[in-house]
């Protein structure tokens, strides 16, 4: 059986074409980089945050996960709710709810007000889950990685296998 050591791509990876990433070469620990791509996240027709600043956590096995800046928010439809999980990389995340009129989705984003200094950048920045909303990027439709648990971001550029997808419990 493969196990991963970090330092090579599994036999079983989907090699990247030209202007593609695989999700096997993306480290542990995670990393941070900036995306100046335009990124939209919208409930319906409403819009929940525009931004061309957003931070993608690339971490093995997962496509990135995406975070936006506050500032490039719509606060009036962001509130807190009842929840949080552990990250051992990025520390402890709250969660938050959408709500749109009398609409709500709740824990659809989350955030890090205490991040590990390693992940100090994403202080002032939330997740979304795109299974959820209308996610975006470059005007391109989001899929959700599989699973249902994690939050990465599935773009065209993206290839894998990606952790979430049946037969992966043991990553």
């Amino acid at each position: 059986m493969w196990r991963y050591t970090g330092r090579d791509r599994p036999p079983f990876a989907t090699a990247p074409g030209p202007g593609q990433e695989s999700v096997w070469d993306y480290p542990r620990p995670p990393r941070i980089a900036a995306d100046t791509r335009e990124v939209t996240v919208q409930f319906g027709a409403t819009l929940i945050a525009r931004s061309s600043r957003a931070l993608r956590v690339l971490e093995t096995a997962s496509p990135p996960t995406v975070y936006l800046p506050w500032d490039d928010l719509v606060p009036a439809h962001l509130q807190r709710c009842p929840g949080q999980s552990g990250c051992e990389w990025k520390g402890l995340a709250g969660y938050w709810s959408v709500v749109v009129g009398s609409e709500r989705l709740d824990a659809v984003a989350w955030s890090y007000d205490d991040p590990h200094p390693a992940f100090a950048a994403l202080r002032g920045h939330l997740g979304f889950y795109p299974g959820r909303l209308d996610c975006r990027v470059a005007g391109i439709r989001v899929l959700p990685q599989p699973g249902g648990f994690y939050a990465g971001w599935v773009t065209p550029e993206i290839v894998g296998p990606f952790k979430g997808e049946p037969g992966t419990g043991q990553w």
